[in-house]
C-alpha cells in the first residue's frame, strides 16, 4: 500500500505542495496531517522535503507543484518570506507560461498606459476567475475578479494558474483560475519575522517613493491544543510619469481625392501616484482530528492621476497640407499642416485644447473567512468554509481646458516615431498668454461596492481496500452577491466654454485667460518630454490642478465666463437663454454639475444566488500494473440573476391629418423594471495523467466551463424612442418612416458564456530544477458576448406587438481559442567555477481564434448615425471614408507571446535578466476613448449609392491594435549572512516605447506611442 510521506516545508512551499496533492483543501486550511490520517493512504506519490530559500528553491518548489498535482496548473512561488519577484501580481502572472498582462488603464480605455499593468488574459481569453486560497473573491471596480494590480505582492506566499477546471474547483474560468496564496502560522516552526523595504524611482516622475512590509508568525502547544498567529502588512508607494505622441486618423478630402493626411498631432503627459497597503491576518488551531482557521485580508488601493492633454478641435476637412509628400497609396509621410486658407496667403491656426485633468480613485476589498475541518473517522474528512467578502470603490474626475490656436505644426512619419516641429515664429505665438481663452470642462464621478456571502462543505472518503480508487470528494456551495455601481449622468458631462466654432453663432468674443486673472493657469514648459531630444514642442498654458479638483465652484466660475461672452453677443439673454452648443448633451441653459445617485440611468444594481453541488472521484491503476492517474467530476451549478432597471419610452405624433405609414399608437412611460433568470449547468471534468517514466509523463484534461457576463454589462436600462420622418412639403402631410430604435446600457439577460476544452500535456522533469513541458489546447466557444442589435417588444393600445431595435450586448457569437504552449528552464551543472549557478527559463505561447456571429452584419460602406441604425459600425468598424472593416478576431488576443530569463544563482549571489515579448492584438473597433471612434461623426462618405454621397456625416469606428511590445528588466540580490538580502531591481532597461495602431484602408498606422522610462528600486530584507 502506497504511504504518503509527510514534508515540512517554509511559507509558500508547505502548503503549496500538500495542496497541489489535494486540491479540494487548498482553501487556507492544511489538511489533516497524513501521518495521522490512514485516509492518505491514496494520496499522490511521496514528496521529498524543500526549504523555499532563494530563487533556485522556489524555481525547484513551483516545478514539484506542476509535476505533482492533480491538474494542468504553472506556479509562482515566494523566493523568501514575502517576496514575489516583481512590482505587482499582474506582472509576476505575465512570466507564466500563457498568460499575458494588459499594459493599459482599462479595456474600455485603452488609450491610457498602465506601468504596472491593469488585466490578465490566459490563453488569450478575458475569461479569468480569481481566487484566494481557493475562495472566490473580487474588487468592486473589476466586476467579477480581483484587480490584480491591486493585490500587494508582499502578502502573497505564492500563485497558482489552473489552466483546465476540474468539478471541484469553484466555477466561473475559461482560460484559466488564478488563485492567490497566503501563509498560514503553521507553515513556520514556531516564531518567524520579516521586515522588507525599498525605494523605487521612475526615470521620468523623478521622485523616490518608499514601500515597507512586514511579517510576524508564532505558534504555541499547549494542553488546549496547538495554536498559531500571523500578521502580515504591507504599504507601497509609486510614482510614475507617462508621455505620450499622438497621430490623428488619415482622412481625405473628396471622394475621388487620392491624397490623405491627418489633421493633426498632439501630445500627452500623464502622472501617476499609487498608494497600495495590505493587511493580513490569520489565527489557526489543531487538536487531534480538529482543526481550524480565521483569516481577515485586505488589499487598498489608490491613485491620484493628473494629466496633461493637447487634444485636436480641427475639422479635417479645414485642414491645409503645405509642403506635402505622400507614398505609393497616396498617404502623406511629411509636411506642414495648418488651418483652413483665408485668402492673400494667409492660414487659420489650428485650435487645440490645453486639458488638465485630475482624476482619484479610492479601492478597498476585505475579505473574512473562517473554516474547520475534521475527521470523523480514518476513511472520512469534513470541511467547513465560511467566507464573508465587502468591497468599495468611488472615483472623482475632472477636466477642464484652455485652447489656443496653434499657427502650423511641422510633422514627419517616416520614422519609428512621428515628429513634429515648431518654428521660432510658431513659439514666440504660444508664449504669449493672451493667446490663450477658457475652453471646455467636463465632471464625472461614479462609485461602486459589491458583496458576497459564501459558505461551502466539503466532504472526503477515503478507499482503503480498493485497488484503484483513491478517494470520492463531494460537496455543496452557496454563494450570494449583491453589486451597486453607480455613475453620474451623463457618465462624462462635457460642456463647452468658448471655442472658435461658437464665434458668431453664440458668442462674440473667447474667453481669454487675461479676462479671469483669479481663475489659475501654469505654463508647462515639456523641458524633458519622452526623456529628452523626441519632441521639440511648445511651453503651453494650462488649467492648474487646483481648477480641475475644486469641482463644482471652479465650474461655475468657468460657466459665467461663458455667459458673459453669450450675453454680450445677444443683448438680453438671461443665463438660461444662452445655448450651450447645438449638440450639447445638457442642452441649453445654465451648467450644473451632472447627477449622481439621483437618476436611474447611472446605477446599476445587480443580485446573484448561485447554488452548486460536486462530486469528484479520484484513482490511480498504478496497483494494477499501468501508470495512470487521475480524477473525474461534475459540477451542477444553478444560477439566479436579478436586476433593478429603468425602462423609458418617449414617442413623437403625427401631425393632424397625416396620411402615409400608420404610426403606432403607444403610451410613452418611465417606469422601474425589475428583470430576474435562472438557469442550470452541468460541467463534467476528467483529468488523466499517464507516469511514462520517473521524470516523464502525460496529461489529458477535458471539461466543460463557464464566464458570466460582467455586472456592467447587464445593468437593466432601457431607453426607447419613437421618432417619424414627415414630408411637411405636401397637403396633407405624409407619414415618410417610423424609427422604432433605442439604447440599452446593458443586457440583464445575459446568459454566460460557454466552453467545452480539451488539453493534452508532455512534461519531462529531467532535474530538480529543469523540465521541458509541451501543452496544446482547444476551447470551443459559444454565446460570446458582443454589441449589436436586438429586439425589445411593446405592446400598443390595440394589444398589438411593436419591435424596437436596440443596441447593446448579446450572447451573439461562437468561437474558438486554441494553441500550444512550451516550457522550459534548468539551472546547467558542470560549467567552470564563475559559471556555476547560472541558468534559463524560457516559455512560449501561441493562440489562434475565431469569431463567428450568429447574425453575421457586413455590408461594404455604413451609414450616417453612431447608434443601432449603423449594424456595421460596432461589429466591423467604419473608416474615414465610410468603408467598413470586416473579420476580426478576438479581443485582447496575441497569437505569440513569449518569456526568456537568464539565471544566476550562486551562493549568497542571485541575479535575473528577464525578457518579455507580447505580438499585437486587437482593443476593439468603435471604441469611445478616443478620436478613433464614434464620437467622431466627420467621416467621408463615398458611398456611389448613398443619398449623402460626398458629405461628412458618417461615424469613425477605426479597430485599434496593440502594436508588439516587449519589455527588459533585471534584478541582483545579494544575502549577508542567512538574515538578511539586499537588491537592485531595474524595469525597461531598453526605454522602450510602447505602441497602438490604428487599422485604415491605407494601411496599420501608429496612433499612440507612450513612453514611461526606466524604472529602478532598491530592496533590503531582514529574517529573523
Amino acid at each position: 500500500m502506497r504511504q504518503f510521506k509527510r514534508t515540512t516545508l517554509s511559507l509558500a512551499a508547505a502548503q503549496a505542495l500538500v495542496w497541489a496533492a489535494t486540491p479540494a483543501l487548498a482553501q487556507n486550511t492544511p489538511a489533516p496531517a497524513a501521518a495521522a490520517t490512514p485516509a492518505a493512504d491514496k494520496a499522490p506519490q511521496a514528496l521529498e522535503t524543500v526549504v523555499v530559500s532563494g530563487r533556485r528553491a522556489a524555481l525547484a518548489t513551483a516545478q514539484k507543484l506542476k509535476q505533482d498535482s492533480d491538474e494542468i496548473v504553472d506556479s509562482v512561488v515566494a523566493d523568501e518570506i514575502g517576496k514575489l519577484p516583481d512590482r505587482s501580481v499582474s506582472e509576476v502572472l505575465q512570466r507564466i507560461v500563457g498568460a499575458t498582462m494588459s499594459r493599459v488603464a482599462a479595456s474600455n480605455d485603452p488609450v491610457h498606459f498602465s506601468v504596472e499593468g491593469s488585466g490578465v488574459n490566459i490563453r488569450g481569453l478575458t475569461y479569468v476567475s480569481s481566487t484566494l486560497n481557493g475562495r472566490e473573491t473580487f474588487s468592486a471596480n473589476q466586476g467579477r475578479t480581483l484587480g490584480f494590480e491591486d493585490v500587494p505582492p508582499e502578502l502573497m506566499a505564492g500563485v497558482d494558474v489552473y489552466k483546465n477546471p476540474s468539478a471541484e474547483q469553484i466555477e466561473g474560468a475559461i482560460g484559466g483560475l488564478v488563485n492567490l496564496r497566503t501563509a498560514l502560522p503553521f507553515d513556520f516552526p514556531g516564531f518567524k519575522g520579516s521586515i522588507s523595504v525599498d525605494v523605487s524611482r521612475n526615470s521620468l516622475a523623478k521622485k523616490n517613493k518608499p514601500s515597507v512590509s512586514g511579517l510576524l508568525s508564532n505558534t504555541w502547544n499547549t494542553d488546549a491544543g496547538k495554536f498559531g498567529a500571523l500578521i502580515d502588512l504591507a504599504h507601497s508607494l509609486s510614482s510614475n510619469r507617462t508621455d505620450g505622441l499622438v497621430l490623428d486618423p488619415f482622412y481625405k478630402a473628396s471622394p475621388t481625392e487620392t491624397h490623405w493626411y491627418s489633421r493633426d498631432m498632439s501630445w500627452k503627459q500623464q502622472f501617476y501616484d499609487r498608494t497600495r497597503d495590505g493587511i493580513y491576518g490569520a489565527l489557526q488551531w489543531k487538536k487531534d482530528d480538529l482543526e481550524s482557521s480565521l483569516t481577515f485580508f485586505r488589499s487598498k488601493f489608490q491613485f491620484n492621476w493628473n494629466e496633461n492633454n493637447v487634444s485636436a478641435q480641427v475639422d479635417p476637412y479645414n485642414v491645409t497640407v503645405l509642403n506635402g509628400q505622400y507614398d505609393a497609396n497616396g498617404v502623406m509621410t511629411k509636411g506642414t499642416l495648418t488651418g483652413k486658407a483665408l485668402g492673400n496667403g494667409a492660414y487659420d491656426g489650428l485650435e487645440v485644447e490645453n486639458q488638465t485633468r485630475y482624476s482619484k480613485r479610492n479601492s478597498q476589498t476585505d475579505e473574512l473567512a473562517w473554516k474547520i475541518a475534521g475527521r470523523v473517522n480514518d476513511q472520512l474528512t469534513l470541511t467547513s468554509d465560511f467566507q464573508y467578502i465587502r468591497s468599495k470603490t468611488n472615483n472623482f474626475d475632472s477636466t477642464v481646458g484652455t485652447a489656443v490656436s496653434l499657427p502650423k505644426e511641422t510633422v514627419d512619419y517616416t520614422g519609428s516615431m512621428p515628429k513634429l516641429v515648431f518654428d521660432a515664429a510658431d513659439m514666440a505665438i504660444l508664449n504669449d498668454p493672451s493667446k490663450y481663452y477658457w475652453a471646455m470642462m467636463m465632471d464625472h464621478l461614479d462609485k461602486g461596492k459589491g458583496t458576497q456571502k459564501a459558505w461551502k462543505g466539503d466532504a472526503r472518503w477515503v478507499f482503503h481496500d480498493s485497488k484503484i480508487l483513491n478517494d470520492l470528494r463531494f460537496g455543496v456551495r452557496i454563494a450570494k452577491r449583491d453589486a451597486e455601481t453607480i455613475n453620474s449622468n451623463p457618465s462624462y458631462n462635457w460642456a463647452t466654454i468658448t471655442h472658435a466654432w461658437q464665434l458668431g453663432w453664440n458668442i462674440g468674443d473667447l474667453a481669454y485667460i487675461t479676462k479671469a486673472p483669479d481663475i489659475p493657469v501654469y505654463k508647462n514648459t515639456y523641458g524633458d518630454f519622452m526623456g529628452g531630444g523626441k519632441a521639440n514642442l511648445p511651453a503651453l498654458y494650462f488649467p492648474a490642478a487646483s481648477v480641475a479638483f475644486d469641482w463644482p465652484n471652479s465650474y461655475n466660475k468657468l460657466h459665467q465666463l461663458y455667459l458673459n461672452e453669450c450675453q454680450a453677443f445677444q443683448p438680453g439673454w438671461d443665463g438660461a437663454g444662452c445655448p450651450q452648443q447645438a449638440n450639447s448633451i445638457q442642452g441649453g441653459g445654465a451648467w450644473h454639475p451632472t447627477s449622481f445617485g439621483t437618476d436611474p440611468a447611472g446605477r446599476n444594481t445587480q443580485a446573484e444566488t448561485t447554488t452548486a453541488g460536486y462530486a469528484q472521484l479520484r484513482f490511480s491503476f498504478e496497483d494494477v500494473g499501468a501508470p495512470i492517474d487521475g480524477n473525474v467530476g461534475l459540477r451542477v451549478v444553478h444560477t439566479k440573476n436579478s436586476a433593478d432597471g429603468y425602462t423609458i419610452l418617449t414617442t413623437q405624433a403625427p401631425p393632424p391629418g397625416a396620411v402615409g405609414l400608420a404610426v403606432p399608437q403607444l403610451t410613452p412611460f418611465a417606469k422601474e423594471q425589475n428583470f430576474s433568470q435562472s438557469f442550470t449547468d452541468y460541467l463534467p471534468s476528467l483529468n488523466l495523467r499517464f507516469k511514462a517514466a520517473p521524470d516523464l509523463q502525460f496529461r489529458f484534461a477535458a471539461s466543460k466551463a463557464l464566464a458570466r457576463p460582467q455586472f456592467n454589462q447587464m445593468q437593466g436600462y432601457l431607453s426607447m424612442s419613437q421618432t417619424i420622418e414627415v414630408d411637411a412639403t405636401v397637403t396633407p402631410p405624409n407619414v415618410k418612416k417610423i424609427n422604432l430604435t433605442g439604447t440599452a446600457s446593458g443586457n440583464p439577460e445575459l446568459k454566460p458564456i460557454r466552453s467545452d476544452q480539451e488539453d493534452l500535456t508532455a512534461e519531462w522533469y529531467f532535474a530538480k530544477n529543469g523540465s521541458v513541458t509541451v501543452a496544446a489546447f482547444n476551447k470551443n466557444l459559444k454565446d460570446i458576448i458582443v454589441n449589436q442589435a436586438f429586439n425589445r417588444t411593446v405592446t400598443d393600445t390595440s394589444g398589438k406587438p411593436v419591435n424596437f431595435v436596440l443596441n447593446g450586448p448579446v450572447n451573439g457569437a461562437k468561437g474558438y481559442a486554441r494553441g500550444m504552449e512550451f516550457a522550459y528552464q534548468q539551472y546547467f551543472e558542470g560549467l567552470p567555477s564563475l559559471l556555476q549557478g547560472l541558468g534559463l527559463q524560457a516559455n512560449y505561447t501561441y493562440v489562434d481564434s475565431k469569431v463567428k456571429r450568429y447574425n453575421a452584419v457586413y455590408t461594404g460602406y455604413c451609414s450616417p448615425g453612431a447608434g443601432q441604425d449603423n449594424l456595421n459600425l460596432y461589429i466591423n468598424g467604419c473608416d474615414t471614408d465610410g468603408r467598413s472593416f470586416g473579420d476580426m478576431p478576438l479581443d485582447n488576443l496575441s497569437k505569440n507571446t513569449f518569456n526568456i530569463a537568464l539565471l544566476y544563482d550562486r551562493g549568497p549571489i542571485s541575479a535575473r535578466l528577464a525578457y518579455n515579448w507580447r505580438g499585437k492584438y486587437l482593443y476593439g473597433v468603435a471604441l469611445n476613448s478616443d478620436n478613433t471612434g464614434p464620437n467622431q461623426t466627420n467621416a467621408l462618405d463615398t458611398n456611389p449609392a448613398s443619398a449623402t454621397y460626398g458629405q461628412h456625416n458618417l461615424p469613425v469606428g477605426l479597430p485599434l491594435w496593440a502594436d508588439s511590445y516587449g519589455q527588459l528588466d533585471a534584478g541582483l540580490h545579494v544575502k549577508f549572512g542567512n538574515d538578511l538580502s539586499v537588491g537592485l531591481d531595474a524595469t525597461n532597461l531598453t526605454n522602450k516605447t510602447y505602441k497602438q495602431i490604428m487599422q485604415q484602408h491605407i494601411g496599420m498606422i501608429g496612433h499612440n506611442y507612450f513612453t514611461s522610462g526606466r524604472g529602478y528600486r532598491v530592496s533590503a530584507q531582514y529574517s529573523f
